[in-house]
């Protein structure tokens, strides 16, 4: 089969599966299951769908062995959605990727407290200069806005220049009245 076909199978399977698990799915032993990926056989006969558990491991082994238990029903499921010779035989595997990430997130917050508390005082500092430079700047703005007219021109520049085009205007368009 066409590695194509095994991966839209694999999303298939992964969207039948956890739509299931939320809305079909009633074992209370089933909650705070996330799928987060799933691997299907190049045959398609097996399907390891890896699910991640929020909570302490007991919990974890608790709501797998539910699943395994419900993987007939959501197999079922499965082979209803995807039309193939034959349904794969899904099996359950916990993914520990969440729970890795979130030691090391552990682990680097109780590293890293005093070096972040070193840069947020340097952040700190800086951060002050730059509004010092932007009060300074918008003085600046403003007496540019006040030396402006209503018209949108500078009001200490010639006005000749400006009358010049008017008078330019108005006689083309008196040259176009005496024509018609």
């Amino acid at each position: 089969m066409s590695n194509r076909r095994v991966l839209k199978a694999a999303q298939a399977i992964r969207e039948v599966v956890s739509m299931s698990i939320l809305t079909d799915l009633k074992d209370p032993r089933v909650r705070d299951v996330t799928v987060t990926f799933v691997e299907v056989s190049p045959d398609m006969r097996m399907a390891k769908v890896h699910v991640s558990v929020m909570g302490d491991e007991t919990k974890q082994n608790l709501c797998l062995k539910g699943l395994q238990n419900s993987a007939g029903f959501l197999q079922s499921k499965v082979g209803r959605r995807i039309d193939t010779r034959y349904t794969p035989k899904i099996q359950f595997s916990l993914d520990k990727g969440m729970q890795h990430a979130m030691m090391v997130t552990r682990i680097l917050e109780e590293v890293l407290p005093k070096e972040s508390a070193d840069n947020e005082s340097a952040d700190n500092e800086s951060a002050d200069a730059e509004s010092e430079d932007v009060e300074t700047v918008e003085a600046d703005d403003q007496t540019d806005v006040g030396s402006v007219d209503a018209q949108g021109l500078d009001a200490d520049s010639d006005t000749e220049d400006n009358s010049d085009a008017d008078s330019e205007i108005e006689t083309s368009t008196d040259k176009q009245d005496n024509q018609m």
